[in-house]
């Protein structure tokens, strides 16, 4: 089986007094996730705001990158091929690989 899909994910920043707000949002066509994160600027630092967009902004997709882990293994169980709670994060289903940490 063959297919293409593209799933694009709205990223939305707002940074007030030192202070970033990243919210991600996917959209896969079946289930909507949001990811949220959050970057502050301590005070003796320079205020460096593209700084700020980038920890929120990668906080926020990280979020949402365990969204989607959750929800996939949800997937599998319902699928019959469900894993232990305690091992969910530890092996790769169906025998798709787990990059080396």
């Amino acid at each position: 089986m063959s297919r293409t899909l593209e799933w694009k994910i709205n990223m939305d920043l707002l940074e007030d007094e030192g202070t970033t707000e990243a919210r991600a949002v996917l959209d896969t066509g079946q289930s909507r996730l949001t990811g949220h994160g959050t970057a502050r600027c301590n005070p003796e630092d320079q205020d460096v705001p593209l700084i700020g967009d980038e920890l929120a902004a990668s906080r926020a997709m990280s979020d949402l990158a365990r969204q989607l882990m959750r929800l996939a293994y949800k997937d599998i169980g319902e699928a019959g091929a469900g894993m232990s709670e305690e091992t969910e994060e530890e092996a790769a289903p169906y025998g798709w690989s787990t990059p080396a940490r």
